[in-house]
């Protein structure tokens, strides 16, 4: 196989039984059946991607988010010669479903199924998902208490699920249908042409921004102390918060964990505590800019 041939195409030597010489013949591949991850890699940054690439790597120290966000929609993961040579030497593996090999990724599995066919892997897998999937967990673990460290866990868990979901639910209609199970009211619903939802970059960055909120409402937001939703709502930064998209769903996610949070500080006083209830209602208050302070954060860092 030649290097050229390794750029988004593949060959394949055809040899009759009566002819020596082989026959080249130029393959392009379009797999748009997306195979079940493995649930074992659920949870886990790499599930979007594993940094193969050399070029990605140096673009990691970028100083801003901006950067790597731009980068990401142009670049074309395709011109690294070895490292499409190690994937394609694992195809069969990498596009099983259940997958546990040592490269697999949604990124990697993208690529070896779509190979010459022009498609690109959603860029949404390394930037919103494996690069702040990883950088935010790192910065901001050591900042919260306990449960704000199990929500961190049990969110991500849900917002690779919630992928999967969707994913599967467009390889068998048009119809996708993600259940928020603790505010019903959440539920994403989106209408995609059957098996074109990894294919359009757009449409799958709407489609798991969507399906983010009922993520981290399930995951337990509501039931974060304040000081942890303090935390989130103070990582680092505001140039990270630019994305509009991003805070259409900070307002969903925070009417609900806001009028949870009022609803268990007024219940937790007396109706003739009348100062008592003015100073629970000044931090149901300042609960309500937290949660809408980390809503707006979540929505650009934990991918």
């Amino acid at each position: 196989m030649a290097a050229d041939d390794i750029l988004g195409a593949a060959d394949a030597a055809y040899t009759p039984t009566d002819d020596t010489q082989p026959v080249a013949v130029n393959l392009h591949i379009c797999d748009k059946e997306v195979p079940s991850a493995n649930a074992s890699f659920l949870g886990n940054c790499e599930f979007y991607y594993r940094p193969l690439h050399d070029e990605f790597i140096d673009k990691t120290g970028v100083a801003t988010w901006e950067t790597i966000r731009a980068w990401a929609t142009r670049w074309n993961p395709f011109d690294d010669v070895d490292v499409m040579r190690r994937l394609l030497a694992n195809r069969d593996v990498l596009i099983a479903p259940d997958s546990t090999h040592q490269h697999w990724s949604r990124h990697a599995n993208f690529m070896m199924r779509h190979i010459g066919c022009g498609h690109q892997p959603p860029d949404y897998y390394i930037s919103y998902g494996y690069y702040y999937c990883y950088t935010y967990g790192e910065r901001l673990r050591p900042r919260l208490g306990d449960q704000g460290g199990d929500w961190l866990d049990e969110a991500r868990y849900l917002l690779q699920r919630n992928i999967e979901l969707g994913l599967k639910d467009n390889m068998k209609g048009e119809e996708i249908n993600v259940v928020c199970r603790r505010y019903p009211n959440r539920t994403v619903q989106m209408t995609v042409p059957k098996q074109e939802l990894e294919t359009d970059k757009a449409t799958f960055k709407t489609f798991a921004f969507n399906t983010h909120v009922p993520a981290y409402l399930d995951a337990g937001l509501a039931d974060l102390p304040i000081n942890d939703l303090m935390r989130i709502g103070t990582q680092p930064n505001v140039e990270e918060w630019l994305d509009g998209e991003t805070w259409n769903q900070a307002i969903d996610s925070g009417i609900e964990v806001a009028r949870d949070k009022a609803i268990a500080a007024r219940n937790a006083i007396s109706s003739g505590a009348q100062a008592a209830a003015e100073a629970v209602d000044a931090r149901v208050n300042e609960g309500v800019s937290a949660v809408e302070q980390a809503l707006s954060r979540l929505m650009n860092h934990l991918r």
